[in-house]
């Protein structure tokens, strides 16, 4: 079981294909200035960290009436990772979904001194309110749908299902998410106290908190949920596909609209071309369904 947990700090799906694109200032718009050619802002400080960064890529002939934003959250088990992974989702959604707006995140990633939970649930939510106080300017209307990898995907389940107060989440693309940290898959770890604990800062939750099921999604499904589309792999060794039947459990027990693939595979690096396809179908789907432009 040890292995298992070591196996599940290691990140995935580091993306091969390179998008170019120029690199602009953060964006500074008055509303004389206002501009609706296609431009990317990169690396947009949200806050001191370093690690506090988005890449934004705005659509040619915006409007803040109808162009909604699809937010990328990169995997890495919370402790690694960049947005730099997520280029080839941001190729394939400026190819598929070209008059949507994309919002490729970092956030601060697990240390010692810098625990994962809540910080990183925040750092979400601190972006989502600086997009939404200006989407003026940017020419965009401030609503979301969330497609999350791995660390990503639970990060994204989390935002939507306890921080999204005012429903600007519309949808979360969930790819190998892990939704229960209680789950005797992780659990039976002997190092699995030691990690709960690098991982939460426990000084922001009640003393009796469960800490790993205040940070599992799953336990967090309530009518508010958006609704939310899953893939996971049979033969996963670092989050396993109980984790996506929980959820799935969770999800229709609230009523909340969602579908449940399974690959024959693992944590998606060997799933087969086909099956990725796959994915980028229902994630379209989901897109066009509740992101559609008014």
């Amino acid at each position: 079981m040890k292995i298992r947990f070591q196996l599940f700090l290691i990140s995935f799906l580091c993306f091969s294909v390179l998008f170019s694109c120029t690199s602009e200032e953060e964006p500074n718009l008055t509303d004389n200035e206002i501009s609706t050619e296609a431009v990317a802002f990169l690396d947009v400080s949200y806050g001191s960290h370093p690690d506090q960064t988005y890449d934004i890529y705005l659509p040619e002939g915006r409007s803040p009436f109808s162009t909604k934003v699809i937010v990328l959250v990169h995997g890495g088990s919370w402790i690694e990772g960049d947005k730099s992974d997520m280029t080839e989702i941001v190729t394939f959604l400026q190819q598929s979904h070209p008059n949507h707006a994309i919002v490729n995140v970092n956030y601060v990633l697990a240390t010692p001194t810098i625990p994962a939970f809540p910080n990183q649930f925040i750092d979400l939510d601190t972006i989502i309110n600086k997009i939404t106080s200006e989407a003026k300017q940017l020419q965009i209307l401030p609503i979301f749908g969330f497609i999350g990898v791995s660390a990503g995907a639970h990060l994204s389940l989390m935002y939507d299902y306890v921080y999204d107060i005012d429903d600007q989440v519309k949808f979360v693309a969930n790819i190998v998410g892990p939704t229960n940290l209680t789950d005797p898959f992780f659990s039976s770890d002997p190092d699995y106290d030691e990690l709960i604990a690098f991982y939460v800062d426990e000084t922001k939750y009640p003393n009796t908190t469960n800490y790993a099921q205040a940070v599992s999604p799953a336990f967090k499904v309530s009518f508010a949920s958006s609704p939310t589309v899953m893939f996971y792999g049979n033969q996963d060794p670092i989050v396993p596909l109980s984790n996506g039947e929980l959820l799935d459990e969770k999800l229709s027990e609230e009523m909340i609209t969602h579908s449940f693939t399974i690959y024959n595979g693992g944590h998606g690096d060997d799933w087969s071309e086909t099956d990725w396809l796959n994915v980028q179908s229902q994630i379209g789907e989901y897109i066009d369904d509740y992101l559609y432009l008014e």
